[in-house]
């Protein structure tokens, strides 16, 4: 039988001591242990990733700046915004790295529909972003991720990229950023998680490069004229990552 998602609903918690929190259970847990789900919201403050550069960080003031063992750049946690932390055995689970990262995401895209909001992927840029112009519109965007077709590469499309070639660049063009992911994996096991921003004070973003790009939006539910509460859209966040996180 799968292992229980334990939800914790911790509401207003410190970033720090979740974060120790977190570890300590990867570290101590056996084949056994429950997988859980935190979900809270964080005073202000800036994360920085493994892969974080100095640069990215413009102007953070009286905000403090963590280090912090996650994947990724530098993102803004604050009040406003639903941070979701999955401890998820993922050999028990039976999936990889790769499809925990689109399972998380499309726990988003879910809960984003359930507002009537339709998110979007970018091909290359980990997260959830949402057509500022368009925001319910369904429409595909051209830089979503895709799959080649062999018949594409055999043809020798322009959308085809040679083996071992670099992605291109990700291109943000009208859109906004709704969520961002950064995740560690221990003994096969997940945390840190997923950051869907609700009603929040953006400015401290435009004091960073958000995941390291200059010039990207954030955004969150409020701007684009969705009104709900934390605790509803903490709900209905963690009942699609329960969804989509099953083994």
């Amino acid at each position: 039988m799968p292992m229980p998602l334990e939800l914790h609903m911790l509401g207003r918690a410190d970033y720090a001591a979740t974060v120790q929190a977190m570890q300590d259970y990867t570290a101590t847990r056996t084949p056994h242990s429950p997988d859980m789900l935190l979900m809270c919201e964080h005073e202000a403050v800036y994360t920085q990733g493994l892969a974080g550069k100095n640069e990215h960080i413009l102007a953070p003031g009286h905000i403090p700046v963590v280090a912090t063992n996650r994947g990724g750049q530098v993102t803004f946690h604050g009040p406003g915004q639903v941070v979701a932390y999955p401890l998820i055995d993922l050999q028990r689970a039976g999936y990889y790295v790769k499809e925990y990262v689109h399972r998380l995401e499309e726990a988003v895209l879910r809960t984003l529909a359930h507002f009537g909001v339709t998110g979007h992927r970018v091909a290359g840029a980990p997260g959830i972003y949402v057509r500022l112009a368009d925001p319910t519109g369904h429409a595909m965007l051209p830089q979503r991720p895709r799959n080649i077709e062999r018949s594409e590469i055999a043809a020798g499309s322009e959308s085809a990229s040679e083996p071992g070639s670099r992605a291109p660049a990700p291109d943000f063009s009208g859109l906004g950023k709704i969520a961002a992911l950064g995740i560690k994996v221990s003994r096969h096991c997940s945390y840190h998680g997923v950051a869907l921003n609700v009603a929040m004070d953006l400015e401290p973003f435009t004091r960073i490069n958000p995941c390291g790009y200059a010039q990207l939006r954030t955004i969150d539910l409020s701007t684009i004229g969705v009104h709900t509460t934390w605790e509803e859209a903490a709900q209905v966040l963690a009942q699609q990552l329960g969804i989509w996180l099953a083994p």
